[in-house]
């Protein structure tokens, strides 16, 4: 599976973001998806995950209410809908693919990542 993240940018405090990672292969839908981002700095931490089917969605507490995280099986991708941001969010979010657990909070059991796409919040 190769994943492609795009979406990133530059915005103020408050405003709204939609990443999204298109991902290749046949078997998308049998993969566990999930969003990580890294400040400067500071370790990868984890944002989303969505299960196989969409049914099932995991959020980080920094995150809850604000991030969306949904999934299209049918064009196979995976979306981030981010609300409310803060200059805190700022960031490069990267999205992962897994096949070994319905979803996942825990970096190392992904076995597939996107190349990043930066996010910046200003005050």
């Amino acid at each position: 599976v190769q994943l492609q993240a795009s979406g990133g940018g530059l915005v103020q405090a408050g405003g709204s973001l939609r990443l999204s990672c298109a991902a290749s292969g046949r078997t998308f839908s049998s993969y566990a998806l999930g969003w990580f981002r890294q400040a400067p700095g500071k370790e990868r931490e984890f944002v989303a995950t969505i299960s196989w089917g969409g049914g099932s969605t995991v959020y980080a507490d920094s995150v809850k209410g604000r991030f969306t995280i949904s999934r299209d099986n049918a064009k196979n991708t995976v979306a981030l809908q981010m609300n409310s941001l803060k200059p805190e969010d700022t960031a490069v979010y990267y999205c992962a693919a897994g096949r070994k657990f319905y979803y996942s909070a825990k970096s190392a059991e992904y076995d597939y990542w996107g190349q990043g796409t930066q996010v910046t919040v200003s005050s």
